[in-house]
């Protein structure tokens, strides 16, 4: 029996140090697991699809087992052993985030930085080639083909041409929904004639408003129009993360505009939010069919994320507090 959801995206080996509490120093981490997290509140019938390489430590995904994953998707790579795995997120406070200068991030805090960092580079997100390639990112000949099957797919950030290869690898699948989160990096003006090309196979588009912005750069300050521009182009669901300020949510087909404000959660650590949002819209959508109501239950898988730490944080919450905060949230957004 295959999985209801395939999730395609990168894992790292994560160094944290939240606005609260202890610091995480090489743990489970990346825009895949925390997509996981999010959808796991929900539904637990998830594929998960990945590259690492042979320093990724396995126990970490026979952990993933043991949580009723199914990982036969994760491809361990035995020719990319010098691409880094590390990934490094520091916080100021809790809107400053910051994934360079390590060693002062751990002086500021009066820490010993830890040798495992020595030598730790950020990715460059700038990209001048959309050809361009990133050897961890998951690869579309290496899916196991039960999962082509797969209904409902979330693609997480990755470099373009992955993310593309994804999107033709799954795209005419009967009655299949694809949602894609783009990487920041090919969200600009000079890359939107690619990027329609790719579009006309998704169809929900998951960007952060300042990904959105950046793209429409000099073109235009409404983000309802933009979202109306992109589902010119394919996808019928346009949902635009705003962080604190909740989400703007375009059902084109339908014709109608929602804002969601965010759940008001206390908050410990906000990494991985806008993917455990994403892994929530997702499961809503498998549920309902509806745009809004998919969002709906992305904001309580959000909510749940940023008051704890790792990716599976989402989780730990008292059994029925997601249906709470879903009914509780479905009387606050409004039409516009």
């Amino acid at each position: 029996m295959p999985s209801t959801f395939a999730l395609v995206g990168k894992l790292t080996r994560e160094y944290l140090l939240p606005p609260n509490g202890s610091p995480r120093l090489d743990s489970p981490g990346g825009d895949l697991l925390y997509a996981a997290g999010g959808l796991a509140v929900w539904d637990q019938s998830i594929a998960l699809i990945s590259k690492v390489n042979q320093e990724y430590p396995r126990e970490w995904v026979n952990d993933l087992n043991e949580r009723g994953l199914d990982t036969n998707g994760i491809y361990f790579d035995p020719e990319n052993n010098n691409a880094d795995l590390r990934s490094f997120i520091a916080y100021t406070d809790v809107n400053d985030r910051s994934n360079s200068n390590a060693v002062s991030h751990f002086a500021r805090r009066g820490m010993t930085f830890p040798k495992a960092l020595l030598g730790y580079q950020p990715q460059d997100g700038t990209i001048k080639d959309l050809r361009e390639t990133d050897p961890l990112s998951p690869t579309a000949r290496f899916v196991p083909k039960k999962y082509r099957e797969i209904q409902f797919i979330h693609l997480c950030p990755f470099d373009f041409t992955s993310q593309s290869q994804m999107v033709n690898l799954f795209k005419g699948g009967s009655n299949q929904l694809i949602s894609l989160d783009p990487a920041s990096g090919y969200m600009k003006p000079t890359f939107w004639r690619d990027l329609r090309v790719v579009l006309q196979g998704v169809d929900a588009f998951i960007p952060s408003e300042d990904e959105m912005r950046s793209l429409f750069w000099g073109e235009s300050h409404d983000l309802w129009e933009m979202a109306q521009r992109i589902s010119e182009h394919g996808p019928q669901i346009i949902v635009i993360k705003r962080g604190s300020l909740g989400q703007f949510v375009y059902d084109a087909a339908a014709k109608r505009r929602y804002e969601v404000p965010a759940y008001s959660a206390r908050l410990a650590d906000p990494t991985g939010a806008g993917d455990a949002f994403c892994g929530g819209f997702l499961a809503g959508y498998q549920r309902t069919n509806d745009p809004l109501m998919a969002a709906l239950h992305g904001n309580v898988s959000a909510s749940l994320k940023i008051e704890g730490i790792g990716a599976f944080a989402t989780l730990e919450a008292m059994p029925g507090l997601a249906e709470a905060r879903l009914h509780a949230l479905k009387e606050l957004a409004r039409e516009v």
